[in-house]
């Protein structure tokens, strides 16, 4: 189980150093994306748990059913909110010829709110 807390702290250090590390070899659109691409496993990771906890075996579930079965596991908030930053970031780290990325603007938001969605999710969990 720790090792999935690691993972969660690894990609949201991972997101912060994409988005401050301006001598790193890769285009800010780049930086940019691999960001929202870190924050969104970070996220679905918490998903994962919060979700395997309840019930072991809902993990397997594709995304999106994940992120319907979440209001049978949470308040409905935080999961409206986990849902709609998770489709940001799915937006957000795709690239498309005709669509501007996201901006750091943007995406340090996402960052925001995926640190509080992470604590929201997994809370509960630390005191089992």
């Amino acid at each position: 189980m720790r090792a999935h807390a690691t993972s969660i702290d690894e990609l949201l250090l991972t997101a912060d150093r994409l988005l401050t590390g301006q001598h790193l070899p890769a285009t800010s659109a780049g930086r940019y994306r691999g960001a929202s691409l870190a924050l969104r496993t970070a996220l679905e990771i918490a998903v994962d748990r919060r979700l395997t906890s309840a019930m072991p075996g809902l993990g397997r579930l594709s995304g999106r059913a994940r992120l319907l079965c979440l209001r049978c596991y949470t308040d409905a908030e935080t999961a409206r909110r986990t849902k709609a930053v998770w489709s940001h970031l799915c937006l957000g780290c795709h690239y498309h010829q005709y669509e501007i990325g996201p901006s750091r603007d943007q995406v340090r938001a996402w960052q925001t709110e995926v640190g509080e969605l992470v604590e929201e999710l997994l809370a509960d969990l630390v005191q089992r």
